[in-house]
């Protein structure tokens, strides 16, 4: 994605790679998938923000909190990318000193600074072990717990995704744009990693505080096992600044769907599959009428005023995303748009090798491909289908979930083979690729050679 995004910074441009370099109804199916996935997580992470408000108290009503963020959604994403960025910008400061500060106080503490002085090390890898088992027992059940966790971990991909989205309006794109990239990838392995491992060693997997938060479907941060382990250490004040930050999380992971879903929709009308009038922009370049749509979507968040309605809400998101617990879904959509990035990025090389273009001229060249591309693709593939794997073990299936777990698989090639259908649509060969997507790499060029850096405020 790297590769691409910065030889062409265009707005939506996975979405519409994938048009012009494989079949215009794979750039259908693509945009829509990722537009309906991003719009039906907004309402989501706004009940999330209220959900974890609630953690302190309850005598805010919930619609108050939910009509706040919304409002603070739409400022923020009314007033171009710069203010979409500098949001982000201080949101993921706030991420960062979170995991940071939760991987010092796992080192810390494990070596005995703690009110209790309980040097405990890696003692919950031994009792109760580091491999749980899950539906079934010995080496089969604890594979199927591995499998569990990976099916989760398989969410943490997202990043460079909505990197992309903001590659049009970006300043200075072929610049900025790969530093980016390699700053998600080395938070992404780095941070998730280290995450992970301090979570093994904080709580052991079959604490019985940790089991009811999630059972009991505690707000907030009272299910994080950080604060499992501090509570079990008697450690005050810190689960409260930890809650904090998941709330700083929640809010920016929605506001980056707002920005993500809103220029897909965007990227579908600059292609003619979405109407024309969504393609009007403000003057500060923010497609108004795009915003506003998902906007009036995350209106469905209002749903959880009412206790009775809040299930219809998590129905609609049930829709596009599968069940792996109470309180933890992985997208099969989040998936799909990745198995369609990779798609198209082998489609790119073909092109590139076909016309003879020499991606060593690139602004920015990816490593180990295409054995990198194909290893995405085949694993993206297989997760997609693992992820409602439980409702096919004995004695666990059941309609409406297998429904939940697999209607996007199912809608992704009905888009496809519709409108090929609908448009007559044909694979595009490697040699006939458009790699100026419709002259748009020339005005790219032009921007760069004319490119003046502003003096630092």
């Amino acid at each position: 994605m790297a590769e691409m995004v910065t030889f062409l910074p265009i707005s939506s441009p996975f979405i519409r790679f994938a048009g012009r370099w494989v079949d215009e109804a794979f750039g259908v199916a693509a945009g829509y998938n990722f537009f309906v996935f991003e719009a039906a997580l907004v309402p989501f992470e706004v009940t999330a923000c209220n959900v974890i408000i609630h953690y302190w108290s309850d005598i805010v009503p919930a619609g108050g909190i939910i009509t706040i963020v919304i409002v603070l959604y739409a400022l923020i994403n009314v007033f171009a990318v710069k203010w979409y960025g500098e949001s982000e910008f201080w949101l993921a400061l706030g991420k960062v000193l979170l995991i940071v500060g939760l991987i010092f106080f796992t080192f810390i503490t494990m070596l005995g600074g703690n009110p209790q002085h309980d040097r405990f090390g890696f003692r919950y890898w031994n009792d109760p072990g580091s491999f749980a088992e899950l539906y079934k027992t010995g080496s089969l059940g604890r594979f199927l717990g591995f499998l569990q966790c990976l099916i989760l971990a398989s969410f943490t991909i997202a990043g460079p995704d909505y990197v992309s989205m903001a590659a049009g309006e970006a300043e200075n794109p072929r610049y900025v744009m790969p530093r980016a990239y390699k700053a998600v990838f080395y938070r992404l392995t780095s941070f998730f990693v280290l995450g992970s491992l301090a979570v093994g060693i904080n709580v052991p997997h079959n604490d019985k505080e940790l089991s009811d938060a999630f059972t009991n479907e505690e707000p907030g941060a009272a299910a994080s096992p950080y604060v499992v382990a501090m509570n079990r250490l008697g450690i005050r004040i810190l689960p409260d600044i930890v809650n904090a930050m998941v709330l700083g999380s929640a809010f920016s992971a929605g506001n980056s769907y707002v920005y993500c879903a809103s220029r897909s929709l965007f990227g579908l009308a600059l292609e003619g599959k979405a109407p024309k009038i969504l393609t009007r922009c403000t003057r500060n370049g923010v497609p108004i009428y795009c915003v506003t749509i998902v906007l009036l979507i995350s209106l469905l968040s209002f749903l959880q005023v009412n206790n009775g309605a809040a299930t219809v809400l998590n129905w609609f998101v049930s829709l596009l995303t599968y069940p792996i617990s109470a309180n933890s879904q992985v997208t099969a959509s989040q998936l799909i748009n990745f198995c369609a990035m990779t798609y198209t990025f082998l489609a790119f090389r073909r092109a590139c090798i076909a016309q003879g273009f020499d991606r060593n001229s690139l602004p920015y060249v990816s490593l180990f491909q295409p054995y990198a591309a194909y290893y995405a693709l085949v694993c993206c593939f297989v997760m997609t289908f693992v992820g409602g794997y439980p409702v096919f073990l004995s004695g666990k299936w059941d309609v409406p979930t297998f429904l939940f777990s697999y209607m996007m698989v199912a809608v992704f090639p009905c888009l496809y083979f519709g409108w090929k259908l609908l448009k007559g649509t044909k694979r595009v060969r490697p040699e006939d690729v458009d790699l100026t997507v419709g002259g748009e790499l020339e005005a790219i060029e032009r921007y760069q050679r004319e490119y003046v850096a502003k003096p630092p405020r």
